[in-house]
């Protein structure tokens, strides 16, 4: 399987594209007015505590106070959860760590159990622990890079209390290179160590790194066969911060100066653009419906235009298969976190069941996001949770509908056109007035000038008053006004 990283630089935004055999698997932007602040370590200032919620509010300079939960305040290592209020105090300075960007109208998540990323490791300097990433499931590799650390910490004589969790891009990577991390890492620490002493609450004392870099960080893997960057100067960049941290990647690094957009090469704008539809047609016929809520995401699976070949239970399983992998990549493409909850199409057959399931488990075993199938409800429902920590794509590339409201209907002509009906009564009760002037849009105008036009005239011998009507170009078809004459 070929993997490329398309890296799309402008002033205003920064775009990662992940693809994988020519198909966009993931799309990450940060906006220069409103960076991510997931990874930044600041110094912070306990503003409220909510002994009741086991959690208090922390200014950490931002628009508005950050969240963290007394189970996320560094205590002994086992020991039970203490009352928050024995923990914190209003006015406290507090060392703290975002996990979670402010989304909506939530404030971020904080923690102080503090990690530092590299390459290969994460430093923990509050936590003597050393561990393995889950994805690295060779028992013999495992023992090898658990030995690699710790020879290297006898090595450097480190003596402080602290701990390492060895990432998955760190399977198969030699002794040096682990070593190179681990003194980088501590070189790092130092750094923020001496400004929590000086800096004042609130300020920031670390921030994760930019996009572009914290993409090779993160994404790159033996599997990469490419990475193009749009811009010269990001592209310096991203050579000198390979040539220090990651030697084995320069080979891949490709300056892209052609004339035609990078994304629109690979037909990435495209697929952005459909990640924003709640239906995703599926290559049978069938297709999936993304509805994103606040308390959680739901995706309903319909077979639409297949029919099969030989019987209904066939095309179902084949449906839902198909289904499964395009779940999967729908995930990753629209960062979807949180509760997510699948209505696969009902299947009778138990062994088909299983293997949806573990095709479902299988595609997700590519994500870097942390996934767990919790298993199919009495309904038939998939259970599932994805770790969220940055926005949606959704989240950062739109807003709610304005006319709507977010509701995503709208009511209809006809509905208005009797609202507008008992509002002339209302206001024929209540005052005298020579005439009634409604004010609407084209569309409910229109309605009232035809199809409503007999219930128009009852309604201006009732109240003995005339009714006249202007169409205004900007109100939504929800919006009117009667005003008297």
């Amino acid at each position: 399987m070929s993997e490329e990283i398309l890296i799309n630089i402008t002033p205003m935004e920064a775009r990662v594209a992940l693809v994988e055999n020519g198909v966009l698997q993931e799309v990450h932007i940060e906006r220069t007015l409103r960076r991510g602040i997931v990874g930044n370590i600041y110094k912070g200032k306990v503003v409220r505590v909510l002994p009741g919620m086991q959690a208090a509010f922390v200014d950490i300079g931002l628009e508005r106070a950050a969240f963290i939960h007394a189970s996320e305040i560094s205590q002994r290592e086992g020991a039970a959860v203490e009352p928050i209020s024995s923990l914190v105090h209003e006015g406290k300075a507090l060392v703290v760590q975002v996990t979670k960007d402010p989304i909506g109208t939530k404030g971020a998540r904080l923690t102080t159990h503090l990690s530092v990323p590299s390459r290969y490791l994460v430093y923990m300097p509050r936590t003597p622990h050393v561990g393995i990433s889950l994805k690295i499931e060779d028992e013999t590799e495992r023992d090898r890079l658990r030995d690699i650390v710790a020879r290297c910490i006898e090595q450097e004589g480190i003596e402080e209390r602290g701990g390492f969790i060895l990432r998955t891009a760190a399977e198969a990577a030699r002794e040096e290179d682990i070593l190179m991390d681990i003194r980088y890492l501590r070189r790092l620490w130092q750094q923020i160590s001496q400004q929590i002493s000086t800096a004042p609450a609130p300020s920031v004392l670390y921030e994760d790194l930019p996009l572009a870099l914290r993409t090779l960080r993160d994404l790159v893997n033996p599997r990469i066969e490419k990475i193009r960057i749009d811009s010269r100067e990001t592209f310096q960049k991203v050579e000198q911060f390979v040539h220090e941290l990651m030697p084995g990647v320069e080979s891949v690094l490709e300056h892209y100066p052609g004339e035609r957009p990078v994304f629109d090469l690979y037909g990435v704008e495209d697929e952005i653009q459909k990640a924003m539809e709640r239906k995703v047609m599926l290559k049978s016929g069938g297709y999936l419906v993304i509805d994103q809520t606040e308390a959680m995401t739901t995706i309903d699976v319909n077979t639409g235009a297949f029919v099969g070949h030989r019987n209904l239970e066939e095309t179902i399983f084949k449906t839902n298969l198909e289904a499964a992998t395009s779940i999967a990549r729908q995930l990753r493409l629209r960062n979807l976190g949180g509760i997510i909850i699948i209505d696969f199409i009902d299947m009778e057959d138990e062994e088909h069941r299983r293997q949806v399931l573990r095709t479902l488990e299988r595609q997700l075993e590519r994500d870097h996001a942390r996934t767990n199938i919790i298993g199919i409800t009495e309904l038939g429902l998939v259970q599932m949770t994805r770790k969220r920590t940055r926005e949606s794509l959704e989240q950062i590339l739109c807003e709610p509908c304005p006319s709507c409201s977010g509701r995503g209907i709208q009511k209809t002509a006809e509905s208005v056109c009797y609202e507008i009906f008992r509002e002339i009564l209302r206001e024929a009760r209540a005052y005298q007035a020579g005439g009634y002037m409604v004010l609407a849009s084209q569309a409910v105008i229109d309605r009232l000038l035809d199809e409503e036009s007999g219930n128009v005239a009852d309604l201006e011998i009732f109240i003995e008053r005339p009714i006249r009507f202007q169409v205004e170009t900007m109100y939504t078809q929800e919006q009117y006004d009667v005003v008297l004459m």
